[in-house]
């Protein structure tokens, strides 16, 4: 069960990941849209697993292999905005594919 101070640090996360991907999509996300859907930070606020939607662009696989290569310039812009943190938590970044199960469901559903 997620703390307050948890769920408001991922909130605040999830909105600066999703205004830097909008700002650096040509770069960092090699054109693609991508979204940021769930962000969860460790009960001790040192690691942030980051769930994203990548739409319309490259292969998702090789989206997101750029996304974690620059992990880092993440994090320090991240960091940048998040003034108020002492310690910014390590991001790592994973596919999510709930819109995609949720796809498959429905295909499966129509049979």
């Amino acid at each position: 069960m997620s703390s307050i101070r948890q769920n408001r640090i991922e909130g605040v996360i999830k909105e600066e990941l999703s205004v830097f991907f909008q700002r650096n999509a040509r770069d960092i996300c090699l054109g693609a849209m991508v979204s940021v859907n769930v962000v969860r930070v460790s009960p001790d606020l040192s690691s942030v697993k980051c769930y994203l939607s990548i739409f319309a662009g490259p292969p998702k696989e090789e989206v997101l292999e750029n996304v974690k290569i620059n992990s880092a310039k993440i994090r320090g812009d991240v960091g940048r905005r998040l003034k108020n943190m002492k310690h910014i938590p390590s991001l790592t970044f994973f596919i999510d594919d709930s819109i995609d199960y949720a796809e498959e469901i429905d295909q499966l559903l129509k049979k």
